[in-house]
This record gives structure tokens, sequence and C-alpha cells, in this order.
């Protein structure tokens, strides 16, 4: 049985998996929570760990993965999701442009669009390397999507690692908060957290070893949202 520490605490990586693909950082945790210190939330996640709820990945930062849900969770009276049934008779919908059905693995095969910088922005990315097969509940059915592979360790702490495959779904309007993909000043692009404050946006890593940029709007394309991730051992 958990606590109800530890219940809220799976309950909330659970909702931010489902819906960014990744993990919280420590520091988002913490102030869910509502604690003093990360040693707590520590704590806390040995605890669902020996109690077989969550794993942790070796030398992975901040890599967590919710093993399964108590009942709590999964038949209280607000369930934190619906489960999708995928009948096998049922005609499927029509794959986004520019992506092609991988049947036998219920997949959708995604361009990759070449690399990303979690770091400093880089050059524009616009060509095609080659394609990645994702799976299909990643794909939200709005809009294009496409596939970039993760240069560098800025967005570390969000659970996104240099060689990462990240699934972008297309959009120039984001949330503050959101995992974007940002085209600064027409020439570079980048990965970062996006919060916007009146007339300027931040682009904030989730490594304490790079700093914030703050650009006027005008500066700042939002070209995508994160909405998955994929990672090759």
């Amino acid at each position: 049985m958990l606590t109800k520490k530890q219940l809220d605490l799976l309950q909330f990586i659970h909702k931010r998996v489902q819906r960014d693909g990744v993990p919280p950082s420590f520091d988002e945790m913490k102030e869910a929570l509502d604690l003093r210190s990360k040693s707590g939330i520590h704590r806390l996640i040995t605890a669902l760990e020996e109690r077989g709820f969550i794993r942790r990945l070796a030398h992975r930062a901040r890599a967590i993965e919710v093993v399964k849900l108590p009942e709590a969770i999964t038949q209280g009276s607000k369930p934190t999701f619906t489960p999708k049934v995928i009948q096998g008779t049922k005609p499927q919908a029509d794959p986004p442009r520019g992506a092609m059905p991988v049947s036998a693995l219920h997949a959708i095969e995604l361009p990759v669009m070449g690399r990303i910088a979690a770091g400093v922005p880089i050059e524009a990315i616009s060509q095609r390397s080659h394609s990645v097969a994702v799976p299909g509940q990643m794909i939200s059915g709005q809009g294009d999507h496409y596939a970039l592979e993760v240069k560098g360790d800025s967005m570390i702490d969000a659970g996104i690692n240099n060689g990462d495959v990240v699934v972008i779904r297309e959009t120039n309007v984001a949330d503050n908060g959101d995992i974007v993909v940002a085209l600064v000043e027409d020439q570079e692009a980048t990965l970062k957290r996006y919060l916007r404050n009146g007339n300027t946006i931040a682009l904030e890593a989730a490594n304490p070893a790079y700093e914030t940029r703050i650009y006027t709007e005008d500066k700042v394309k939002v070209q995508g949202r994160l909405v998955g991730l994929i990672r090759t051992y």
C-alpha cells in the first residue's frame, strides 16, 4: 500500500509522461508535492521503485519508467487516462502527411529531419536524413509529425539525452512550459522549454550548466512541440 505522498508522486510522474513523453525533473516533482528539498523526492522514488511501481534506468540522468499503476489511479472516480483499445477489424485512420504506416508493428514511419541542438542553437534543420518507426500512440492525429536526433545535453534533466530521437508535432504555437523546436532569428534551431513573458520569449534549458536565453518575440518561431521520445540502448 502506498502513502499519500508516494501515490501523489506516482500520479504526477505518470501524467507528465503521458503529456510530454518524458518524466518531470526533480525540481518539478519537489514543487508539485510542496516539499522543501530533493532528498524527500529521492526517498519517495526509492520507495516506489522498491514496490515495483517505477524503474530507474541505469546510467541515465533522471530516466524513470512507470511500470504499473495502483487501482487508486486506474480505477478511481477520475482516472488519469482512458485506455485505447485497437480492434483488429477496425479500419485504421490515415497516417499524417509524409508518414507511412507499418501495420505489423502498429507503428508509423516518420522522416528524421536531421539533428536538433539540445544545447547552443545549431544551423536550422530542413533536410530529411532517414526514417524511423514510432508507436502510433505518439501520433496525436492533429497536424504533421516528424522526428529529430538530439545533439547535446542541455535537456538532460527533462529526460532527453544526447542521441535520443524526439517526435515532434508541427505547430507554430506553444503554451508556457512546453518543450518545443524553436527557430531563432530564422537561422538556428534548438530544443528548449518555451516560456513567454509579455513580448519576450525565454528558451530554457533543463541543465544548470546552460543559461536561459531570452529573445524578443520577433526573433523566435515555434516549429513544433515535443510529443514523444525514442531511445536506443
